[in-house]
């Protein structure tokens, strides 16, 4: 029998989603005054590259990664970085920064000739890479986690749900050719 999931549940007033693990990241910063969250900006990250369930990733959104343990992880060493949200192999969904909060994921960035997405967007990683197929339990969380969303940031429309390979497209390809935009899409029309 599958494990029935707790409702996930925005709160306003916080700028936190109930009933998922919340860790706070200092990698954040405010919005810039005036700003309206209008896009969603899918990521796929995996520390170290291609292995899962390693808890790098929290670590490195925390800034307590240990950059000497592994020759690959030496380049994040002064890398402030952080998501809104990740969402795990299981499905389990950890938030990092409140959504009112500006999270520091998408780096130079623009969508639609608008620079500096990180302004406008909430970052959502997926525990994953470019290669690997995505599972069951994260898109049914990242469904959830994007009905949640659209309610509560009308302006997210299905148009403004991107991958990070949109908005710098000279720099990054995640969340990759095994992310299934077409499973994605019937998701969000199916609301």
């Amino acid at each position: 029998m599958a494990k029935r999931r707790r409702p996930l549940v925005y709160d306003a007033a916080t700028g936190w989603f109930r009933g998922c693990r919340q860790v706070r990241s200092p990698n954040c910063n405010a919005r810039p005054r005036g700003i309206v969250v209008d896009l969603v900006v899918i990521h796929g990250i995996s520390l170290p590259p291609g292995c899962f369930g390693s808890g790098d990733v929290e670590r490195l959104f925390t800034n307590t990664l240990d950059c000497a343990a592994r020759p690959e992880y030496a380049a994040l060493r002064d890398l402030r970085v952080s998501a809104h949200l990740l969402i795990e192999r299981q499905g389990t969904l950890t938030q990092f920064v409140a959504l009112p909060e500006r999270a520091w994921h998408a780096g130079v960035s623009s969508f639609r000739g608008r620079p500096d997405c990180n302004d406008f967007a909430i970052g959502i990683e997926l525990e994953g890479c470019d290669d690997i197929p995505y599972t069951t339990a994260q898109y049914a969380a990242l469904g959830a986690v994007l009905a949640a969303l659209r309610d509560a940031f009308p302006e997210i429309t299905r148009e403004r749900i991107v991958g990070h390979s949109e908005v710098a497209p000279q720099r990054k390809t995640d969340p990759g050719p095994a992310f299934d935009w077409t499973r994605l899409r019937a998701m969000l029309e199916g609301e």
